[in-house]
């Protein structure tokens, strides 16, 4: 059975940093592309940022320079460190990832960012 499950959420300040973790099983992690979403508000679902098995990283335009995603394939956990966060970066975060055609998602962490 996959499990991915986030942790790491929370309620920060503008300008505050948050790391959140995604632990997973039931899968080939180390040959498996990460990724983290994000539902902001009133909005769909967007894309965050990318790990490939090889570690190459993409990341969306807004958070360019202020996240980082990272893997530890020991620990079969991908990460999302959060720096600069700002109130239009509140949302519920997941964790996906896509195998031979099935996709897999965490529950999700919430994040908020508000003084």
């Amino acid at each position: 059975q996959v499990q991915l499950r986030e942790s790491g959420g929370g309620l920060v300040q503008p300008g505050g940093s948050l790391r959140l973790s995604c632990v997973v099983s039931g899968i080939n992690f180390s040959g498996a592309p990460m990724n983290w979403y994000r539902q902001l508000p009133g909005k769909e679902r967007e894309s965050v940022a990318s790990i490939m098995s090889v570690g190459l990283e993409t990341y969306r335009d807004s958070v360019k320079g202020r996240f980082t995603i990272s893997r530890d394939n020991a620990k079969n956990t991908v990460y999302l460190q959060m720096n600069s966060l700002r109130p239009d970066d509140t949302g519920v975060y997941f964790c996906y990832t896509r195998q031979r055609g099935d996709e897999y998602w965490g529950p999700g962490t919430q994040v908020t960012v508000s003084s």
